[in-house]
């Protein structure tokens, strides 16, 4: 598989009374095309910030991103965010939340329309298009989210604990759901997440970083060598565990 995106040496340094605070120092890794990549870290070791670098919706302070080898500057079409909340607009039906964002770019062509209908009618919610978000389930209402984002055919998806507001039952549902529809798609995906669990079920490696200022402290690859995978059926592999302990040892152990 072919590099997708380079993270080459990313700063973050923020102001503040007392002086500078550094935030990212240094980070370096590349995600290959089609890979799930999580990043999980202590509270406050920049993992949201540093999306938000690759995004292009917050400024570096050193550093470079690659898309397909192309530097990018700001934000770039080629990736899409899913945040923490579905961010579904309640007064709009499911259909014209989910053509937003090509409503948005002027994009809005009946090729595009097409390939959202095709998308709901792919991942049953062509039913529902003309319900409204306060109608769905929180599941359905991910997966309109993630269809609205799908849209605007962007070649990475960035997740910012994309299903920490579910329940639990409901967020290992919708994990292996979202999981299914992303690799159906084949679409490279960031993942940030506290859960150490949801980072070895959906993932092809796990970038620890440190606490503040975050570095990379290591990356595990994630291998259940098994068909049909997905975030439920990894969860009774042996190896499961294994990954787990190692990663709760790594995150509890400071430099």
């Amino acid at each position: 598989m072919k590099t997708i995106l380079e993270i080459k040496n990313i700063c973050k340094t923020y102001q503040s009374k007392e002086g500078e605070i550094l935030a990212l120092d240094n980070i370096h890794f590349r995600v290959k095309e089609g890979e799930f990549v999580s990043i999980i870290g202590p509270s406050g070791c920049g993992k949201s910030t540093l999306l938000s670098i690759i995004s292009g919706l917050e400024e570096k302070t050193k550093g470079e991103i690659y898309i397909e080898n192309k530097k990018v500057e700001g934000i770039s079409e080629e990736v899409g965010y899913m945040l923490q909340k579905d961010c579904l607009l309640e007064w709009r039906n499911i259909w014209s939340n989910s053509i937003l964002g090509l409503e948005l770019k002027g994009k809005l062509d009946e090729k595009n329309k097409s390939y959202v209908e095709n998308l709901l009618k792919k991942y049953n919610l062509y039913d529902f298009r003309n319900k409204y978000p306060s109608e769905l389930s929180g599941g359905m209402r991910q997966r309109a989210a993630l269809i609205r984002t799908l849209a605007t055919k962007p070649k990475i998806l960035l997740l910012d604990e994309a299903f920490s507001a579910l329940d639990y039952q409901t967020r290992i549902m919708v994990t292996n759901d979202i999981y299914s529809i992303l690799r159906k798609e084949n679409m490279t995906a960031i993942i940030v997440t506290h859960d150490i669990s949801e980072a070895i079920s959906m993932s092809d490696r796990v970038v620890v970083l440190t606490k503040r200022p975050g570095k990379v402290k290591d990356i595990h690859t994630i291998d259940f060598e098994m068909e049909n995978r997905n975030p439920i059926n990894v969860r009774e592999s042996p190896k499961f565990s294994g990954y787990f302990n190692t990663l709760w040892k790594e995150l509890g152990v400071d430099e």
